[in-house]
């Protein structure tokens, strides 16, 4: 194979919302270009793309797939993303890698929300966007009604440099505006037939041909200043003005396509091949130092590996991009994440599940694979010796779907972990959490499906038997008012005895409330006198401060650590559910101690019942965790999501209109969100998206509290 310079490289996302054609496309594409002799389909289960068991057995895509095409004598490496949400991380990964994204919109629906969805993962990470409209041969496709959809959501950005001279079952001929010819298919598709365009679509060519003009032109001063004053480009300067234009993100062309029919992917190849940017037109990739990486393939090895997979028959295979230098087979890199050394002992291009053919280098901007290295995991950077490159670029989403998993048989426990542990590395927006407050093993990700597939992966991969159940909710416990009490713990049992005796007070903990004076409870007054003052910001949030008030020596400066390590325990298990308290002011302002029987354990125990005891005189609340809820959703449905939300006690904080699709904004707490991503897809019939942030801690309704401290002592009598 050839080996390709930096400027000849094109890296692409390929990108679409669930059911939008990408796999069909991919096989058209690898058809076009003579890498498969017979296109394979979603339905066989035999494409390049979507190889993966899991993949055959749901036909969707789960996974990103790295193929090229070699096209007007640049190679274009395509990453062929999921289309469901759910697999949001496959599509942050891939654009962070590629320098555009072709996005595809089923003909059919036009903008539907997995392209909203996209479109704005795109913005937000910022990358050129190329559309291509796909199954033209459809049914119910019609151009003009999609290409009105795209200007409504995205603005007068998206241009159409093609247009179909009919689209639907008639569809055979695609009018390109760069060349101003027509293009021609046969029943089979393939290469086109180029002929002069139809005389019924002539006029509208050349409208549209006039509007590509004046937007491409918009792009430069120089082509502004000729086309103002010829009204004329040649197609060599149009091309040139949409460069510019994708570039800084102002232009959006529209190309029509039938992956289905093989038709129009000979010409979308080549003009991807003319109009997508380089890694040498991008701007270069910060390193953690903040320095710009530029693809200089004279400059030093750089590698960073984005993904890492086990596949069938291969074992691990590792994915990297070649961030600077030229790669050659048997180099040897440092690992800088691992402090490890890695022979690269082969290189690979790759094509989906095809034999993948080695090449002996690889220069800067490239994507390429290797296997069997010793320690490298994704995300990790390989330099050559001296450079000290270090890459973390990628930021995921946050999750938004829950569970707790355990295995079937409980002695498989370590070896569910180190399952999970691998599964994050293939897909880091599976998160694997230990948690210690709720004694569970939590796993979240963008969705049901999500989670339902890593399920699938585990059992049917890995053979082991594991069930979901809900999570435990992180509640925090705290008070509301002041409150006193004391404790002595005594114990005599022959030889040497236990004797701690601690008074004290509690409060609400407020940030820049006066430091505790008098307190009064009944006709008894309590003078504070502070002595010291300890500050704990606890881990799950919040804070204690304990203030030592003694006098008189009544309690000997050695015990107060041991006081100190007794409300601790109650704080890390509060009194009402066990939960981790939070937002406390303590004040230990007597107590009594024996010279021979006190001891650390002794006050640790009395420090613990007092604290216990106060606490609960103290008008105790559970707080829930409450998030803010973001919708994205279409008007039809808004009545039925409104309503569904009220019953999760949620509270709707606004309401807008984005890019033709309704928003909600909303503050829901934790504990109604289990099967929220399930209840909203039945609820839009899968036209909707939403994403969660933690907000707030919050206090519960009254009716919820009193329901946790029952479930509470019920627990704690059945572990008696």
């Amino acid at each position: 194979m050839k080996v390709y310079k930096t400027n000849e490289i094109k890296n692409v996302s390929l990108l679409g919302g669930k059911g939008s054609g990408k796999t069909s496309l991919a096989e058209a594409i690898l058809h076009e270009c003579g890498a498969i002799n017979r296109r394979g389909t979603v339905d066989a289960g035999n494409t390049v793309c979507d190889y993966f068991p899991v993949e055959k057995e749901y036909g969707y895509s789960v996974f990103s797939t790295l193929f090229y095409a070699e096209a007007a004598g640049k190679k274009i490496n395509f990453i062929d993303c999921p289309g469901s949400d759910d697999f949001v991380g496959n599509v942050v990964t891939a654009l962070n890698v590629t320098d555009a994204a072709l996005m595809l919109v089923d003909g059919q629906y036009g903008v539907e929300v997995g392209t909203q969805n996209q479109y704005r993962t795109v913005d937000k990470i910022g990358k050129p966007l190329m559309l291509a409209i796909n199954k033209m041969e459809a049914e119910k496709t019609d151009f003009d009604n999609v290409l009105n959809q795209l200007q409504e959501s995205y603005g007068t950005k998206v241009v159409p440099i093609q247009f179909p001279v009919t689209s639907g079952p008639g569809f055979k001929a695609i009018v390109d505006l760069l060349t101003m010819k027509q293009y021609n298919y046969g029943p089979d598709g393939g290469k086109a037939t180029v002929t002069d365009i139809d005389a019924s679509v002539a006029d509208r060519a050349e409208e549209l041909k006039a509007n590509l003009l004046e937007m491409a032109a918009e792009n430069d001063e120089a082509l502004m200043e000729k086309f103002l004053d010829t009204m004329e480009l040649t197609e060599e300067e149009t091309i040139e003005g949409i460069r510019k234009g994708l570039l800084d993100r102002s232009f959006i062309p529209v190309m029509c396509v039938s992956g289905e029919k093989e038709m129009g992917i000979d010409r979308m190849l080549e003009i991807i091949a003319q109009i997508a940017p380089s890694p040498c037109d991008v701007a270069g990739t910060p390193d953690t130092d903040g320095n710009e990486v530029k693809p200089d393939a004279n400059g030093p090895i750089s590698l960073f590996f984005f993904k890492t997979t086990i596949e069938p028959h291969i074992g691990e295979v590792s994915y990297f991009k070649v961030m600077s230098g030229t790669l050659k087979s048997g180099t040897d890199l440092n690992n800088m994440n691992r402090g490890s050394k890695e022979r690269i002992a082969q290189i690979n291009t790759v094509r989906g599940n095809l034999t993948r053919e080695t090449v002996d280098e690889m220069t800067a901007g490239d994507l390429g694979a290797t296997v069997k290295l010793k320690d490298v995991r994704r995300g990790n950077t390989l330099n050559d010796k001296g450079c000290e490159h270090v890459y973390d670029f990628i930021e995921y989403p946050a999750p938004k779907f829950q569970r707790a998993i355990r295995p079937l048989n409980e002695s498989e426990i370590e070896k569910l972990g180190t399952i999970l542990n691998r599964m994050h590395e293939e897909d880091p927006t599976w998160l694997i959490e230990q948690s210690k407050e709720l004694k569970q093993t939590i796993v979240s990700g963008q969705g049901e499906f999500h989670l339902r597939t890593l399920k699938w992966r585990i059992e049917n991969n890995e053979k082991l038997q594991v069930e979901y159940i809900e999570p435990k909710i992180p509640y925090r416990e705290t008070i509301t008012k002041a409150a006193r009490a004391d404790y002595r713990h005594k114990k005599q049992s022959g030889g040497s005895g236990q004797f701690g005796e601690v008074h004290l007070i509690v409060e609400p903990y407020r940030e820049g409330d006066p430091e505790p004076d008098t307190y009064k409870f009944g006709n008894q007054e309590f003078k504070m006198n502070i002595k010291d003052k300890q500050e704990i910001p606890m881990e799950w949030g919040g804070m204690l401060v304990i203030y030592n008030c003694i006098v008189g020596g009544a309690i000997d400066a050695r015990f107060i650590p041991a006081i100190v390590k007794g409300i601790m325990d109650r704080m890390e298990q509060g009194p009402l559910t066990g939960s981790y308290a939070r937002d406390v002011r303590v004040c230990i302002y007597d107590g009594k101690m024996h010279p021979v029987d006190s001891n650390e354990i002794s006050f640790r125990l009395a420090a613990r019942n007092a604290f216990s005891a106060a606490f609960r005189e103290a008008n105790p609340k559970v707080l829930e965790p409450v998030y803010d809820v973001e919708i994205l959703l279409p008007s039809d449905s808004m009545g039925g999501v409104q309503s569904d939300l009220q019953g999760r006690r949620g509270i709707m904080m606004d309401m807008s209109s984005e890019n033709g699709l309704e928003k909600i904004k909303a503050k829901i707490p934790l504990k109604e969100m289990a099967s929220y991503s399930t209840a909203l897809s039945s609820i839009t019939g899968g036209r909707a998206s939403f994403s969660m942030k933690f907000a707030s801690y919050e206090l519960v309704p009254a009716d919820v509290q009193a329901q946790l401290l029952k479930e509470y002592e019920e627990s704690k009598q059945d572990e008696d």
